[in-house]
């Protein structure tokens, strides 16, 4: 039963952050909301997803920024800050390390390689 109440508090989490992954995310807030503890989420949070709530979030704003990107003529600046970045250069470092390659970079391959197809 306590179990199945965790995963349920974890399938909460993982909603929420997905719904407000722009918003900076208080896990300590996150955790009492689900009803759970701190590192009670952490831990189930990692069992389920295999990252930590703030490392799912970054990869959600991640993947949104390289949709937000590939959706149109779009400077990555702003899409930082549509997608919750406060510095467009933590952004970027964030995005290379994740994709392998600078926003531009990234998306000069994606929209060379989608006409070859």
């Amino acid at each position: 039963m306590l179990a199945h109440h965790q995963e349920k508090g974890v399938n909460q989490a993982i909603h929420w952050i997905k719904t407000n992954y722009a918003e900076p995310m208080q896990i300590e807030k996150l955790a009492k909301a689900v009803s759970m503890s701190v590192s009670n989420l952490h831990h189930r949070f990692k069992a389920i997803t295999v990252m930590s709530p703030l490392q799912y979030q970054k990869q959600i704003r991640l993947l949104e920024a390289r949709k937000l990107l590939l959706g149109g003529h779009i400077e990555a600046a702003t899409v930082s800050f549509k997608v919750g970045y406060e510095s467009p250069s933590q952004f970027s470092r964030e995005y290379r390390r994740l994709f392998g390659a600078s926003p531009l970079q990234d998306m000069e391959y994606l929209k060379h390689h989608e006409l070859d197809q």
